[in-house]
């Protein structure tokens, strides 16, 4: 009989951790299990079954300190990362979100580090979409060696930047970074927040089901997961099937709730039209070709099971009149302090306003659904140039290939040396604003990342986009070329407290 493997899981309170925990948990007869988890009460409470479960340790900690992660890693063979702050608390939160997410990426591998065979420890980071920021239409096709471009305020997204790349540049044999989309969950009929309004309507997303997470943290774990696979990054998501515009998802999720038409209790000029993640992924199917999660069912499908579990005080929302429904409910989130979208306008933030809506005047054009188009884009893949000849086998991409992904993103490649087909040892580069840095062909070429002194140096896309070829892919077709998006210089002041 094979002795059992030990994974250690971070997030198991999570959705998306506990519904890995529950997979692997059905499997405990392969798998030891180790869960570090905050020692709150609901925590304990949530684990109490398994306090005394032979296949189960529960550690209380917490993801900054070291020693709590070190404990775990130690004995363990995989490692998967899952834990972390995640918005909406991370949008309240930003310092400590910096702090924890970064920290803990750190702590991990140092914690590997520390082991007798290093190599022998295989580890999984869960990124985010959010890293990739605002692609809607016509850009809405991605794969990974996009652009890094995270959105305006998104300190969340900071933070998942910078902790992917300590992995990627962190010399470990094996590691991966998955970079997750959105999960839809049964709780996510019971979102109530500000944020609901972060959204463009016409935006795009390709969802991720908590089930089809849950297995992807299992079968990431199958000793036979080939050695190819690691040491790269993927795109998270449930498929085609689960490819919707916003607008399409808030009709199949107000549905599921009793609720009626999105045009009934919402106005189209409540909910931004820029600055948010989302994308349709030209290569998720990537992912699922190494490890056969996907559940493959239709999100209308989904839905129609998560509105079977629904309160039945939900269901009053069909006699509740639409109009009251709007005025007394919806229309009051929008107002909330510093995060609604309609306290933007109302006290002319002229940051928020430039951010998510491009212009004052650009919001007032949205106008009532008389006006407002709804859209669904083209379901024509269409590719970013990368910079490269992505044509040739990584094993033949060369000192050449580098200068003319460099020059591409409007800088140089300095080294004068390169070994053939190796894009895991750095090299040094120069950015366009003649800043000089250090970082793996792989972390450039495969996940899209630059200069980390200028991540995202705050926010001053459209001088960047004039600079960076590559980066202007992602710019020009949503802004417009002759204008300024500058903001406040509080922004620059909090930007630095992050770093």
């Amino acid at each position: 009989m094979a002795q059992k493997k030990t994974v250690f899981l971070t997030g198991s309170s999570g959705n998306m951790g506990w519904a890995g925990f529950q997979e692997l948990y059905a499997r405990r007869d392969k798998y030891n299990l180790v869960l570090l988890n905050r020692g709150s009460d609901k925590n304990k409470e949530m684990f109490k079954e398994y306090e005394n479960d032979p296949s189960v340790k529960l550690v209380w900690g917490d993801l900054i300190n070291y020693e709590d992660i070190l404990e775990c890693v130690t004995g363990s063979d995989y490692v998967l990362h899952v834990g972390g702050m995640v918005s909406p608390a991370a949008d309240y939160y930003p310092k400590r979100t910096q702090k924890t997410n970064i920290t803990a990426a750190q702590n991990i591998v140092d914690a590997v580090k520390a082991q007798p065979d290093p190599n022998a420890i295989k580890v999984v980071y869960i990124g985010t979409v959010a890293q990739t920021g605002d692609r809607n239409p016509p850009i809405h096709w991605a794969r990974t060696g996009d652009p890094i471009k995270i959105s305006v305020y998104d300190h969340y997204a900071i933070s998942k930047t910078k902790a992917e790349a300590i992995f990627a540049e962190s010399g470990l044999r094996y590691w991966v970074s998955l970079r997750q989309s959105g999960i839809l969950y049964p709780g996510i009929l019971k979102n109530y927040d500000p944020i609901m309004y972060h959204v463009p309507f016409n935006g795009v997303l390709e969802w991720a089901t908590v089930e089809d997470s849950g297995r992807l943290l299992l079968n990431v774990c199958d000793e036979n997961v080939p050695d190819e696979f690691w040491r790269r990054f993927y795109n998270i998501g449930s498929g085609k099937e689960f490819r919707v515009t916003n607008f399409e998802f808030e009709q199949y999720l107000l549905e599921a709730i009793g609720l009626s038409d999105p045009r009934k209790i919402f106005d189209p000029n409540w909910f931004i039209i820029q600055n948010f993640h989302g994308q349709w992924y030209a290569d998720s199917d990537v992912l699922n070709d190494y490890l056969n999660f996907r559940e493959n069912i239709t999100i209308a499908d989904y839905f129609k099971k998560l509105s079977q579990g629904v309160p039945w005080f939900f269901k009053l929302s069909k006699i509740v009149p639409s109009a009251l429904i709007k005025h007394l409910g919806m229309k009051r989130m929008t107002m909330v302090k510093d995060f609604g979208t309609m306290y933007w306008i109302k006290n002319n933030d002229q940051e928020h306003i430039t951010a998510f809506f491009g212009s004052k005047e650009k919001w007032e054009k949205i106008g009532g659904w008389d006006t407002f188009k709804i859209e669904r884009p083209t379901e024509e893949v269409e590719l970013l140039d990368h910079g490269y000849d992505e044509s040739k086998p990584t094993s033949e991409l060369d000192l050449e290939d580098m200068k003319k992904a460099a020059e591409f993103r409007g800088g140089k490649c300095l080294s004068t040396e390169m070994v053939k087909g190796d894009l895991f040892t750095p090299l040094k580069w120069e950015s366009a604003r003649g800043n000089v840095f250090e970082m793996t062909p792989n972390l450039v070429l495969k996940g899209g990342h630059w200069c980390p002194e200028e991540l995202p140096w705050p926010w001053r896309y459209d001088e960047e986009a004039r600079l960076n070829p590559f980066f202007a892919q992602v710019w020009y077709p949503l802004h417009d070329k002759d204008q300024d998006y500058v903001y406040d210089e509080d922004i620059f002041r909090n930007y630095e407290e992050y770093k």
